[in-house]
């Protein structure tokens, strides 16, 4: 009865919008959640630079067409799923990450999704459920499930601590320091020993 919920973006696969800054060279698609908390606002923020620039969904999708999961994270993903239930839980959206989970081998996912206009302008984002990483995890739990989490930001810092145990991987130094109370791992291998061992615990 042991579920493990995992960030997407930083976890398994590259940042998406840092990516697209790289090859538009627009510096404002650089901020991520690690930058601005507030997702709706960052996202907003997005929307308007993108609109700004004349970018659309093809062009997301033309940079998302070209990125490969982070080093060893399919290995980890298929190890994990082989012992575990995993879920992903991410705030990208269902438009830009097909190519992504593909990759991946199709894991569950849940996050948000776009609207889009006939010419591929991104005219809306939809918000599945506010706050749906840290609601799933309680859900989970309500389902008599023990879930462990790891993420990398602020943003997966409410499922952190809404999990039987919350784990950072890779987080910034000044997160990381902000909540002490989630240990921190570096790398795929001490990510599972953490896992495994918050199970074990449980």
């Amino acid at each position: 009865m042991n579920i493990v919920c995992l960030d997407l973006e930083g976890v398994l696969v590259p940042e998406i919008w840092i990516n697209l800054a790289d090859i538009t060279g627009i510096d404002a698609f650089r901020a991520t959640t690690r930058d601005v908390p507030d997702y709706n606002e960052l996202m907003t923020m997005r929307l308007a630079d993108m609109d700004r620039h004349g970018l659309g969904l093809a062009d997301i999708q033309s940079v998302v067409a070209r990125l490969e999961p982070l080093s060893g994270a399919r290995e980890f993903l298929d190890g994990l799923r082989a012992d575990y239930q995993v879920i992903i839980l991410s705030d990208t959206f269902y438009e830009f990450a097909r190519p992504l989970m593909a990759q991946l081998g199709w894991p569950t996912l849940f996050c948000h999704s776009l609207e889009v206009t006939e010419t591929g302008r991104i005219a809306d984002f939809h918000i599945r459920l506010a706050d749906h990483k840290r609601q799933a995890v309680e859900s989970l739990r309500g389902l008599n499930f023990r879930v462990a989490a790891a993420g990398d930001s602020y943003n997966d810092t409410r499922m952190l601590g809404a999990a039987d145990q919350g784990i950072f991987f890779c987080p910034p130094a000044e997160i990381a320091e902000q909540f002490p109370q989630f240990p921190v791992t570096h790398d795929y291998g001490a990510l599972r020993q953490a896992l495994d061992q918050a199970f074990a615990r449980a």
